[in-house]
């Protein structure tokens, strides 16, 4: 089945989640080295990169790359460019689509279509659907996680 994990410093995130009522896994910052085990939707919010070192461990932790369906980008748009930019970046990085985008702790139509987006990923899991609804965003003015790490194992 596909999971959903998730990572905030604020509670914006957790909020969200709390709110379409899915199940979840928190990235914690203690202990970010967490395995997936399936394939899974990656929730992220908007920080800058310094600050991002746990979700970098966690993905770089086992096959939690290679799980990595997509990724559901929060944000204020109030910073224009730098909205949802963990999840561009991530996006562009390890060439993964960004499915839904949506602002702070989200509203009810975010909610509606994440559960949506996940309903469909998890029939397209079991062969009941051919591909994800993806509703990539403009990725320009996009720069790289300084410090992404590659891990070999």
């Amino acid at each position: 089945m596909v999971k959903i994990a998730f990572y905030t410093i604020t509670g914006q995130t957790q909020r969200f989640i709390n709110k379409t009522g899915l199940d979840a896994h928190r990235i914690e910052d203690a202990h970010p080295q967490y395995q997936m085990n399936d394939k899974y939707i990656l929730i992220l919010p908007s920080y800058q990169d310094f600050m991002m070192d746990s979700v970098v461990d966690f993905l770089t932790y086992k096959d939690n790359k290679e799980n990595l369906l997509g990724l559901i980008g929060c944000g204020n748009r109030n910073f224009n460019d730098l909205f949802a930019q963990t999840a561009k970046k991530i996006s562009v990085t390890l060439h993964v689509p960004i499915l839904y985008l949506l602002e702070l702790s989200g509203n009810s139509t975010d909610v509606k279509n994440v559960r949506q987006i996940v309903r469909e990923a998890r029939k397209k899991e079991r062969g009941m659907q051919k591909d994800l609804p993806i509703k990539n965003p403009s990725l320009s003015n996009i720069s790289f996680l300084s410090d992404f790490r590659q891990k070999n194992e």
